[in-house]
């Protein structure tokens, strides 16, 4: 694989301990600090994934947050987790290029069918329409994965690939993050729905959708503007799910 330098502009920051990465951003945030900084432990004792999951973090595995400040409105900011799997599926492919790395809606990447890495975005609200910080945080499995998860699981040593270091895997991940996040922010969100598109998993298949009240499931045709599920339930019926998880 090509190696890719730091990215400029982006410090770093590292623990060998931490509760958080995403705590660690919202500390510093308080503290009046914008980023952008990435921030890796080599262990969190507290991570956590969406809907306030537990986010196993093992030693040998990449657990990172990007406290970061964009110039955009508050409403577009949600469209840096689309940004954030296009470069964690980039990785990814750079270090196993043989496997079949895709993109799950909203906010996972996928290899060989199982999923590898998770996003989590965090915000907190300033004037003007504009966020007072947003914290990126992701989670891959490079050399340990869960066994007994809802979606199945896996990490670059069980693909059979040469698995870097984190903060190795950090590096890739911050510079193809660097470049995607240039795009997003001189053109906007189109260039980012058609890369994430190239890359999503079971685009044109049948899925099933589970929301807060309900669980609905239909033909997944896309994702919109705002980077909302485009459905086709049953009778033509087109919906579009702005939040949810789906199922294969």
């Amino acid at each position: 694989m090509s190696t890719l330098a730091w990215p400029s502009g982006y410090e770093l920051r590292e623990w060998a301990e931490i509760d958080s990465t995403n705590e660690e951003a919202r500390r510093l945030a308080a503290s009046g600090e914008k980023g952008p900084v990435w921030l890796r432990a080599d262990r969190q004792t507290a991570g956590r994934g969406r809907r306030g999951r537990a986010w196993e973090s093992p030693t040998g595995n990449l657990a990172a947050t990007l406290l970061i400040a964009p110039e955009k409105p508050a409403s577009e900011c949600a469209q840096l987790s689309f940004v954030t799997a296009i470069a964690a599926a980039d990785t990814a492919s750079g270090f196993a290029p043989s496997a079949d790395i895709k993109v799950k809606w909203p906010n996972d990447v996928l290899a060989n069918g199982r999923k590898m890495a998770g996003i989590l975005l965090e915000s907190a609200s300033g004037g003007d329409g504009a966020l007072a910080f947003l914290a990126i945080g992701i989670g891959m499995n490079l050399a340990h994965f869960p066994p007994d998860t809802e979606f199945p699981a896996t990490a670059l040593a069980a693909l059979g690939a040469s698995v870097p270091s984190p903060s190795a895997a950090l590096v890739q991940l911050a510079a193809h993050f660097a470049k995607w996040y240039d795009i997003w922010m001189t053109s906007g969100f189109s260039p980012i729905q058609d890369a994430w598109l190239a890359r999503a998993a079971g685009l044109g298949t049948r899925i099933r959708a589970r929301l807060t009240q309900e669980e609905t499931s239909g033909v997944f045709e896309g994702i919109d503007a705002t980077g909302a599920l485009i459905l086709r339930e049953g009778h033509g019926r087109v919906r579009t799910i702005a939040a949810g998880e789906v199922f294969f």
